[in-house]
């Protein structure tokens, strides 16, 4: 019995002083970086399959808006992809003035875009005019 506890002591340490503690910037993918119980070979299959069985996918984190020095309404998006799958889908952003209604522009159109498995994407859009003061943002699924 004794034993036993000091070796589940022993374990407990091990297994604290393995967690690896990186700079949050850095991602390392999968098959690169040391193998997690999400990551290793032999249970890999076990959490995509669980990841695609909850239906983990895009999640917008933050929306920000800002003018740019030429007086145009720029929009930036960050977000996650909580799947282990890449995502591909289609935006389109629309502009709308300051009583709300759309600005009818020719830049206005569904742009293409890939998100990969479990990592943070941003993009950028920005008004082609000047009267823009705010947004409404649709995605759908990339055919």
């Amino acid at each position: 019995m004794k034993k036993s506890g000091i070796l589940l002591i022993t374990l407990m340490i091990l297994a604290c002083g393995c967690s690896k503690q990186g700079d949050s910037r850095i991602h390392m993918r999968e098959g690169v970086g040391s193998d997690t119980l999400a990551s290793n070979i032999v249970t890999r299959p076990v959490t995509h399959a669980f990841s695609a069985l909850t239906g983990e996918g895009l999640i917008v984190k933050e929306a920000v808006t800002r003018r740019n020095a030429a007086g145009f309404l720029e929009l930036f998006i960050v977000g996650y992809n909580e799947s282990y799958n890449t995502r591909r889908f289609r935006y389109k952003v629309t502009w709308l003035d300051s009583d709300g209604l759309p600005i009818d522009t020719k830049t206005s159109t569904w742009k293409a875009f890939s998100a990969t498995g479990k990592t943070t994407f941003s993009f950028k859009a920005v008004a082609s005019r000047t009267e823009a003061v705010d947004f409404t943002m649709d995605t759908k699924k990339w055919e």
